[in-house]
């Protein structure tokens, strides 16, 4: 009997785990069979649409003027951009500009959300739209214009692509590499497929109501406030649309102990708020949603680099076992490796990005600190140190 429970259990692990390996292939499959563009509008610098773009910032503020800079060169021009610096010395923030806001609140808010309902709470006019954006980011100039499309076609969320603003390091590489993976497959895939992009915490926009619907009542703290909005959005029954062409750059990690604090924060979240994902399936199959049930599978998927690990183990541990069990995780292997690959190659991955994809074991290495500090992640630090100076020109050269 105790045999038998144990092999079960087995059997069940290696398959709660593996299915990470495949489900991402079965998702292009079908949306390479569908190739469907999702419908949306066409119009070009319409003014329906009154942004308050939010820009937050802790502890540091060098990187903004670059991003200010980048968003008051922006084709649709009905906005606003609000500054939050959330303990931040702000005598350096001078703007020529009346559309940029600087706000200091006068109490240190240590939190994304509550960055931004101070914003919010400070609009100067009632913008029906509003998109966040990180203080080390760029926004490519057709950015709004790419976001309208979609809120003209009906959505009230959109996610957009976040490139790397640069490729110094094999950090950055990697960091980059990784992000492209999951803008394709949790984005354009994802969405294409029927269900809703994943949230990446900035270069994303939303109807202001709706944002103020899902979080007004929570105070969210810590990392992974993107979680809980997502998780808010969709069981909702909003579709959270994805958008290739509106287009941040977005600062990549370059040195080891930003990257170990940064990933450490990222595995405390997902600890944290995986269990949405059950809620989400359940909810799912009892409303018959398929947005809902599949939103909440790619829920509950570990990081990569947790689920991979274990892969390892139950392949290496097969050999002694099961040959047929060992066949069937090389071919799972194989359908990971093929379906990364395909991602780099449908974004056109810079070069220096797939040379960098030799350094995976010591970026694995530097996940599996993050994985010991993950418990303490939000008490070691708040946000992520910048240290990229670019500006938008820099990047389209």
């Amino acid at each position: 009997m105790v045999a038998t429970i144990l092999y079960n259990a087995w059997i069940f692990l290696q398959i709660i785990i593996g299915y990470n390996l495949v489900v991402p292939l079965l998702l292009y499959v079908v949306w390479a069979i569908k190739r469907k563009p999702v419908a949306q509008s066409n119009s070009k610098n319409n003014t329906a649409h009154d942004y308050g773009i939010i820009v937050t910032a802790y502890e540091q503020t060098d990187a903004v003027p670059a991003a200010v800079d980048s968003l008051l060169k922006l084709h649709y021009t009905n906005f606003l951009i609000y500054i939050v610096a959330d303990k931040c010395d702000v005598s350096t923030l001078k703007f020529d500009d009346e559309r940029v806001i600087v706000l200091r609140p006068p109490e240190t808010l240590g939190s994304n959300t509550r960055s931004h309902f101070y914003a919010i709470r400070n609009f100067k006019r009632a913008h029906d739209v509003l998109t966040i954006i990180d203080s080390d980011n760029l926004a490519d100039p057709d950015y709004l214009d790419e976001l309208n499309k979609y809120f003209d076609a009906g959505f009230s969320a959109v996610q957009g692509v976040r490139k790397a603003k640069n490729l110094d390091t094999t950090y950055a590489c990697l960091d980059a590499a990784r992000d492209i993976y999951y803008h394709f497959y949790d984005g354009e895939v994802l969405f294409a497929d029927g269900s809703s992009a994943t949230l990446a915490g900035s270069g994303m926009a939303f109807k202001t109501s709706l944002y103020r619907e899902c979080l007004e009542h929570l105070d969210v703290t810590g990392a992974g406030f993107d979680k809980v909005l997502q998780k808010e959005i969709v069981s909702r029954g909003y579709r959270i649309a994805f958008s290739g062409d509106a287009v941040v750059y977005d600062e990549k990690t370059t040195k080891s102990d930003q990257l170990v604090k940064q990933r450490a924060r990222w595995i405390n979240t997902w600890f944290r708020y995986f269990v949405f994902g059950f809620s989400m399936v359940g909810l799912g199959v009892r409303k018959a949603n398929w947005n809902q049930f599949l939103f909440g599978i790619i829920l509950l998927r570990p990081p990569l680099f947790m689920f991979l690990i274990v892969s390892v183990f139950c392949m290496v541990a097969n050999i002694w076992i099961s040959t047929t069990a060992l066949l069937l995780w090389v071919i799972g292997f194989a359908c990971f490796v093929g379906g990364f690959m395909l991602s780099l190659s449908h974004a056109k991955a810079d070069k220096r990005i797939i040379r960098s994809l030799t350094g995976i074991p010591k970026f694995v290495f530097f996940q599996l600190l993050s994985l010991v500090k993950s418990r303490k992640a939000n008490k070691i630090s708040v946000a992520t140190q910048h240290y990229s100076s670019k500006n938008i020109n820099d990047v389209e050269k």
